[in-house]
């Protein structure tokens, strides 16, 4: 019953902040919270009155940390080596191949620490799981807010369409940035059906490996598709998210426009750039492209260590509370 009761309360703060604003990431750690609460609650309730709730919600709770420990990090591992062979060797795509070889790593050390139990073996180990369940615990709230986000918020009535810009392949859009084109396409033709001539805003500069700027080649993209040329906007000098945001809304305001904004990104980079976005003091929405399966897990997991630096302050105070807390109970 306590678990319950104590799970409207970050329940309520929940509801309080996605209506004060949807791009909090507080919002997200309230959403975990009130999970862990209620797991509490159902596990508790089927202990209470046992016989085949007890023993469904056992065996349910068992398959849980199977899938977690074992299943999980397989099919990370899985994915991580078709991600070299398909994106080829670069670090953002060792993520879900590395996060899979931790996951292990992590089962290993309990197993460790329950074969080998000692005051100093059970502090180390015991730290360990800590900092690994906290963030869990993130990564898991992040995600979950992530496709909480992307599922609610305004999808008509838009006077600016600004597509986020991503690599090329020397002059020519690939399949991920193509995505994030059609879909702001489509956001600019049901506009016009109904009424409006929105401007569609395409950012991005220039890298080392590319022949042209990302804006240069979108642009190109959009009058292939019957986009008007003078409804398209290049801003051709951001490099990342943060400027693609900032400089898109200046190019806006320089045109004296002042209406209602969204921004077109993939699906798994939408809450991070919504997050850019209020520290920003934009008033812009951020919308979701589709992504390939296999590049969403280590994608999510770039998205989710970017969003870590976005506080590392409180991570790390935070971790290192929890872990002094655990050692002195440990030696004392």
């Amino acid at each position: 019953m306590i678990f319950g009761i104590a799970a409207i309360v970050p329940a309520l703060f929940f509801v309080v902040g996605v209506i004060r604003d949807r791009r909090r990431i507080g919002n997200a750690v309230w959403l975990g919270v009130t999970l862990v609460f209620l797991l509490l609650w159902l596990l508790f309730r089927a202990s209470a009155y046992g016989g085949w709730t007890a023993v469904v919600v056992g065996y349910g709770f068992l398959a849980l940390l199977l899938g977690l420990g074992f299943v999980l990090p397989t099919a990370l591992i899985a994915n991580g080596v078709l991600m070299l062979k398909r994106e080829g060797f670069r670090p953002a795509n060792l993520l879900s191949l590395l996060a899979g070889l931790a996951i292990f790593g992590v089962v290993y050390a309990f197993g460790f620490a329950t074969a080998h139990t000692g005051p100093v073996v059970d502090a180390v180990i015991g730290s360990l799981l800590i900092v690994a369940a906290y963030v869990a615990f993130l990564f898991v709230s992040l995600l979950l807010y992530s496709i909480v986000y992307g599922s609610i918020g305004r999808r008509t009535g838009f006077d600016a369409v600004v597509v986020l810009g991503a690599g090329l392949m020397g002059d020519r859009v690939p399949p991920l940035l193509a995505s994030r084109l059609d879909r702001g396409i489509h956001l600019y033709r049901r506009e016009v059906e109904s009424g409006r001539t929105p401007l569609l805003v395409v950012s991005g500069g220039q890298g080392p490996d590319e022949k042209v700027s990302e804006a240069a080649a979108m642009r190109d993209y959009l009058l292939r598709r019957d986009v008007p040329d003078d409804l398209i906007v290049l801003e051709d000098r951001a490099t990342t998210t943060e400027q693609n945001l900032q400089y898109s809304a200046k190019l806006l305001d320089e045109r004296g426009w002042s209406g209602r904004a969204v921004a077109v990104t993939n699906n798994f980079h939408v809450f991070r750039a919504a997050v850019l976005a209020r520290r920003l003091r934009l008033r812009m929405q951020i919308i979701g492209a589709p992504t390939a399966w296999y590049f969403l897990p280590s994608a999510f997991l770039r998205e989710f260590a970017a969003l870590l630096t976005h506080n590392p302050i409180t991570h790390t105070v935070t971790c290192g509370l929890l872990v002094a807390a655990h050692v002195v109970l440990t030696l004392r």
